[in-house]
């Protein structure tokens, strides 16, 4: 493996200059300001990893990374302090927590989050476990990271204010757009840098290095996945469905082959995926439709037996409930409601088509009908989304029961004709015209 280093003289001007460049810039980022005035008094302090990254890069951070000799929790204490101190009070989230094994804790709030970790080294006792970890040396923080680029270090104060470290190659990838890993069995020990190598590839526009792609082609045939615990892959799968363009990160999990190594193995149409997006309402949730076009790969089955098979692989990925139910019942439901919506005659035939469904299974099952054109599931969806599921009635129940019609079901069903005959143009929006209507039609 080769010696982490410090800038080389040939470079010392550019990564001093590259030092200040972060150092100008993270205040701009929530929480900057305030990390730069707790660490003023320390030697220690380091920005890392991606947050230094995507400085360098111009780019702006999702969260802070810092790496401390010692005192990572009380760090996020006066981190805390002094975000609350600047206005980040429980009324914007600001929580703080610590992980005593792995010696970090962390600070986050409603516009940021920051990480603070202990310098330290790792080992893997066993590939895809969690890493064994002990203190150690700055260059020893440096090498157990991903990827070169992610291998950078800027001080914060002290000596080593605005001063870079970095790994091998790492500023060179970094100018070149490469993602490389930092030794050969990097995919073997944690698994998951294969996910995020997808991710990253998506994110930041970078292509891996040779050799990298050799060894993640390698450690997939080679199952490496099985080897990890299927809660730490569905963690990165929901950070690649959170990721500013999940299309894109499935994709790259797609074509690196990720998807399909996974038990049970899933395929990905980004066509279907984008139709989805496109159809689906602001008020309706990205990353269970997107989940749910992974899970449509899924062997069809039996109805009972697939959404069983279906819940229990989202549970074993540690799929929050709600969003298990909600993916599992738009990739269930969608095909079905293709057939569904094209049948629909009337605007009130296609409420009682849609009547139940969520939003991401209609926008996927208009999707789905696009892929083959003239698509009128696909039309009929979309004016349902858009248009037909926002007609509201001027009556309530409580009209229809102060004009004597009797608590029961019976005050359902006429608020139901009612919208029918609404949908379908032949009653306007008069209340009392409405009014008029449900008395007549009681039974």
């Amino acid at each position: 493996m080769p010696d982490v280093h410090a800038q080389s003289n040939s470079r010392a001007t550019h990564a001093s200059h590259s030092g200040e460049m972060v150092l100008a810039r993270l205040p701009e980022i929530s929480g900057g300001a305030q990390l730069l005035r707790v660490v003023a008094g320390r030697q220690d302090a380091e920005l890392i990893g991606g947050a230094t990254r995507d400085l360098l890069l111009a780019r702006t951070p999702k969260e802070l990374d810092v790496v401390v000799e010692s005192g990572a929790e009380l760090l996020a204490q006066e981190l805390a302090a002094a975000l609350a101190d600047a206005g980040a009070s429980s009324d914007a989230g600001l929580q703080r927590g610590a992980h005593e094994r792995f010696e970090t804790a962390f600070v986050s709030w409603r516009e940021g989050r920051i990480d603070i970790t202990t310098r330290r080294g790792e080992s893997y006792p066993s590939p895809g476990s969690l890493p064994d970890v002990r203190a150690g040396s700055p260059d020893d923080d440096l090498r157990r990271r991903d990827f070169t680029v992610n291998a950078i270090a800027v001080g914060l104060a002290g000596p080593r204010r605005a001063q870079l470290r970095s790994a091998p190659h790492s500023l060179e990838d970094l100018e070149a757009g490469r993602l490389r890993i930092l030794h050969e069995r990097s995919f073997l020990d944690d698994p998951t840098r294969l996910l995020r190598l997808a991710r990253y590839s998506a994110r930041l526009g970078f292509e891996p290095e040779q050799r990298t792609a050799q060894l993640a082609a390698e450690a997939l045939r080679a199952g490496a996945l099985g080897s990890v615990s299927p809660a730490r892959i569905g963690a990165e799968l929901r950070l690649a469905l959170r990721e500013e363009d999940p299309v894109g990160s499935l994709v790259a999990l797609a074509e690196l082959g990720v998807l399909g190594a996974l038990d049970p193995p899933l395929s990905f149409s980004e066509q279907l995926a984008r139709g989805g997006l496109a159809a689906l309402p602001a008020d309706g949730r990205s990353d269970p439709l997107l989940l749910a076009s992974l899970l449509v790969s899924l062997d069809p089955g039996d109805g009972a037996a697939r959404e069983a098979a279906t819940k229990a692989f989202l549970d074993r990925l540690e799929f929050a409930a709600s969003d298990r139910e909600r993916a599992t019942r738009a990739a269930l439901r969608a095909p079905a409601l293709v057939a569904a919506l094209a049948a629909a005659r009337s605007p009130s035939q296609l409420r009682r088509s849609v009547r139940g469904e969520p939003l991401e299974a209609i926008a996927l099952a208009a999707a789905m009908d696009e892929l083959q054109p003239p698509a009128p599931a696909a039309s009929a969806a979309r004016r349902w989304l858009d248009e037909l599921r926002h007609v509201r009635l001027q009556v309530t129940g409580d009209d229809l029961l102060s004009a004597g019609v009797a608590p029961g079901p019976e005050v359902g069903r006429l608020l139901d004709a009612l919208l029918d005959m609404v949908l379908d143009g032949k009653l306007g929006d008069s209340r009392e015209a409405q009014l008029q209507a449900a008395l007549g039609a009681r039974t």
